[in-house]
């Protein structure tokens, strides 16, 4: 026999209730993610499971990348629900991206329920050596006119 009644979901709901308004919502909200760097490039990988991957959308807007996904739960006809606290509804997160990154070249994919996106650090801001030419000065001596005795000299 299934426990239909639990003390301490009730409570949990009454406190989403007082929290969110109305309590029945279980919107996704939170997009785990961890970002990395390897050599010339960052690695983001973003938690997004149970998501259909068509429904995965990345935006850039000046220096702006929007990460969007939706996840649904399919309902079955008839179900008597016992409990439901997978959240669905539409993720949503934005990363600020420095001037430095190569936006043209950024790579994404999804496997396994994580989206990775690597963004490669753009050629101009990549660590380079700078060579240092020496360069001698050679100054000529021009040579001082030499003083002549003039002729009849001082007497």
């Amino acid at each position: 026999m299934a426990l239909t009644f639990d003390p301490f979901r009730e409570i949990d709901r009454v406190t989403a209730r007082l929290l969110t308004g109305d309590g029945t919502s279980r919107a996704a909200r939170w997009m785990p993610m961890d970002l990395f760097k390897v050599e010339d490039r960052y690695v983001v990988n973003v938690d997004l499971p149970g998501v259909d991957p068509g429904s995965i959308d990345l935006d850039i807007d000046g220096n702006t990348l929007t990460i969007s996904a939706e996840r649904t739960i399919g309902t079955t006809e008839g179900a008597r629900w016992l409990a439901q606290e997978r959240p669905a509804g539409r993720y949503t997160r934005q990363l600020s991206l420095g001037t430095d990154l190569d936006l043209d070249s950024i790579q994404a994919s999804y496997e396994n329920g994580v989206l990775s996106l690597t963004i490669p650090i753009a050629e101009r801001a990549k660590p380079r050596k700078i060579a240092v030419e020496h360069t001698v000065q050679r100054q000529a001596i021009a040579p001082e006119e030499s003083a002549q005795p003039t002729a009849g000299g001082a007497g």
